[in-house]
């Protein structure tokens, strides 16, 4: 029996996740698919990595953990020894996991092994302070799609007060050496998941958030790849993101002992969370895996486990429907007229969903009032939503709605009730962003409050759908209504808070589905990818800026949950580019329609109607197919490819893509990947001009002739087996 798994790979076959503990090396071998992740006892009793890679196919392939001496009086064997979750003290001084202060003063945390339980696919090992009744449980899961899921649960057994400073979720430790590459997504409103590679050098490299939200300027996913540089092909990458939409933090560190670490949690900004007595704190999941084939391969890999896993509804959950936006084309100035002929074109290019945007609610006519004033505007809708719902439903769409519960303007009837509801410092300036403040969602009335008139909201009229905006970051983070000590765990409390109103509005509305958009994509991460069907990916929806934002968004979350919208021109650069390219562009993740339609031409309702057909012929492989980016659109030449294969091989998708041609160049043949070459496939181009009969071996080892001319061209391809 130890010998299946090889016969399983032989076939292709997934391979299940297991746990299993080696009593003679008390050793803990996790089996994620094709990765194994092992930690040790070592003689001290410390926990220590042993092992994060390809999968081990014996168990007298590991040897028992060992600590490592140390060097000299200036680095102790607590430094030189990895530690899978280290304790501030005992002479550390690389990047804790856990810094914590005792009631009586100490600030030394030596964690040693107490105990484990092995449940199926799922590992706890408890670890305890050598001399506090701190403990930290180590939760671990593995998953067939190869990733490993870590968290950290803290528990107060002593009795008096521990207050943690930094509680992270859990470390990795790469093979030792040098030459290391750290890939991460930067970026800022309307320029998000820009991509960033840089050399791993001796000390410590930082990516947080301190915004109280995931943020637009960083996001909690990284890779690692090295000491052999990884291509999007090839080569060895380390990746994992964190499951937390509040403040977090990635540390990757290599010590002077060439040891590369990668240390995640929560960020110890403005951190402090007092326990007492009996007390937890659960820290986010940390979800980590390891791919030999580069990033594409890791991608994939993530893709997978996000899709079968984390989103809604898992594997069995439907297509993302084509959906429109009315923003563009009416901003706040809604009514029911307005909005019923804005859905009858929507309808008649095969969309299938009609969201209403901003300005349907209290006195928002403009941005400056209304927020927080959830109930429908007799002005505008004298008879209510109801009316405008069925007319859309009559025409085979479902509705959806704009909101953005967490905000409050100052000229709002609920501030003018609740001015102490927003966050704030007593007796200190309450900064306004977009004319707004920020309410504070970790106050239970708050909370309260925000849940009724959403599920109000929701259970009054037929709301398919709500786009959950969120348009500034936090700022003077007050609470004055409880201890001081404990006014720092706000950060913590607001996000929970946020979790928990979206959990009870799903439980009791089953079939509501929600979109994640915090002015583009400033909450994208895998906690808020749990609870929502779909993520706004940036508010920039020029075409050519979102190639490379799409890209960078691939390295780290599937194209099913990626809302990519067809807008108006000139957009954000004042560049104009054709309704075709913009299509193209916007078809490689879930589609949406934001264009004013009340402009169109017929010719333009006519390639609309096209396109939109021809996509939801591809959709299914698009939204939950493996993607391969075959040409980035970072290239010098501007000439970019996706392709995207069907989990059962059966039809593959071709998005090609040309920036402006340069000295009448034409493009090299485009080399496809993840096909059957033994296999016949029937090869047409969006257009029908392009017709052949191919095999796999041919478009992959050959070429698929691509034919782009002049500026802002694209064009499409589907693959069907034969």
């Amino acid at each position: 029996m130890r010998y299946l798994p090889l016969f399983l790979l032989s076939l292709g076959l997934p391979l299940a996740g297991q746990v299993k503990y080696l009593a003679q090396q008390k050793m803990f071998v996790l089996t994620a698919g094709d990765v194994t992740y092992a930690v040790g006892v070592n003689e001290k009793g410390e926990l220590q990595p042993v092992h994060f890679g390809g999968r081990m196919m014996r168990d007298g392939d590991f040897r028992a953990a060992h600590s490592v001496s140390g060097w000299a009086s200036f680095d102790l064997a607590a430094t030189t020894t990895p530690k899978e979750y280290a304790g501030a003290g005992g002479g550390l001084f690389v990047e804790p996991c856990l810094k914590a202060t005792f009631a009586d003063g100490v600030r030394d945390v030596v964690l040693k092994y107490e105990s484990h339980q092995i449940q199926g696919d799922s590992l706890v090992i408890v670890t305890k302070d050598i001399t506090y009744a701190l403990t930290v449980a180590l939760h671990y899961k593995v998953y067939p799609q190869g990733i490993v899921r870590k968290q950290a649960v803290i528990t107060n057994g002593t009795a008096g007060v521990v207050t943690l400073e930094s509680a992270q979720s859990g470390s990795i430790h790469l093979p030792p050496g040098e030459g290391y590459a750290f890939t991460h997504l930067y970026g800022r409103w309307a320029g998000e998941t820009q991509v960033a590679r840089e050399l791993v050098q001796p000390g410590l490299q930082v990516i947080e958030s301190k915004r109280g939200n995931t943020s637009h300027q960083a996001n909690p996913w990284f890779a690692i790849d090295g000491p052999e540089r990884a291509t999007e092909t090839s080569g060895q990458v380390w990746f994992g993101a964190l499951g937390w939409s509040g403040n977090w933090r990635i540390a990757v560190e290599q010590t002077p002992h060439q040891q590369v670490r990668v240390t995640a949690g929560l960020n110890p900004y403005d951190f402090a969370h007092p326990l007492k007595p009996g007390e937890k704190l659960e820290t986010p999941p940390l979800y980590v895996g390891y791919s030999k084939e580069g990033f594409g391969g890791a991608s994939r890999a993530f893709h997978k486990f996000q899709r079968e896993v984390i989103f809604p509804g898992g594997g069995a959950a439907r297509p993302r429907p084509v959906l429109y936006n009315s923003w563009e084309a009416t901003e706040m100035n809604v009514n029911e007229a307005g909005q019923a002929e804005l859905a009858k074109k929507a309808a008649s290019i095969g969309v299938e969903r009609f969201v209403m945007d901003d300005g349907w609610f209290g006195a928002r006519d403009t941005d400056r009032a209304g927020l927080g004033d959830w109930f429908v505007s007799k002005k505008k809708f004298p008879n209510g939503l109801k009316p405008l719902i069925e007319q859309v439903k009559g025409l085979g769409m479902d509705f959806g709605l704009w909101v953005e519960p967490e905000m409050v303007n100052p000229d709002s009837d609920l501030y003018r009730a609740h001015p102490d509801w927003a966050m704030h410092f007593p007796g200190r300036p309450r900064s306004e962003a977009r004319n707004q403040l920020i309410l504070n969602m970790a106050r239970n009335d708050v909370k309260e409050y925000v849940f009724k008139v959403l599920d109000d909201l929701v259970s009054q009229n037929e709301i398919a759908f709500l786009k959950w905006d969120m348009n500034r970051n936090a700022s003077e983070p007050g609470w004055p209504e409880v201890a001081p000590a404990d006014q720092k765990k706000l950060w913590l409390e607001y996000t929970r808070n946020v979790y928990e109103v979206i959990d009870r509005l799903r439980a009791k509305h089953p079939k509501l589905e929600i979109e994640s958009c915090s002015g583009g994509g400033g909450r994208i991460d895998l906690g808020i990818l749990s609870r929502v069907e779909q993520v706004w990916t940036s508010d920039n929806t020029d075409a050519l800026d979102r190639l490379k934002i799409q890209e960078g968004y691939t390295l780290a979350y599937a194209p099913k949950a990626m809302m990519a919208w067809v807008t108006d021109v000139p957009n954000f650069n004042g560049r104009s580019t054709p309704l075709r390219f913009r299509f193209l562009v916007a078809m490689q993740g879930s589609l949406g329609v934001g264009n004013n339609l009340n402009k169109w031409s017929a010719e333009d309702f006519a390639l609309a109607k096209k396109m939109v057909s021809w996509y939801k012929g591809v959709r299914g492989t698009v939204q939950t197919g493996k993607l391969y980016r075959l040409l980035s659109p970072r290239s010098a030449d501007g000439f970019a490819a996706t392709e995207y294969v069907a989990e059962d091989g059966k039809q593959a998708v071709v998005f090609a893509t040309l920036h402006s041609q340069q000295y009448g160049r034409t493009q090299p043949r485009l080399k496809l990947q993840g096909l059957d070459a033994q296999a016949v496939y029937q090869v047409t181009d969006i257009d029908g001009k392009f017709t052949a009969v191919l095999s796999g071996a041919a478009v992959m080892e050959y070429g698929l002739p691509v034919a782009l001319t002049g500026d802002y061209a694209a064009t499409a391809y589907t693959l069907e087996r034969q």
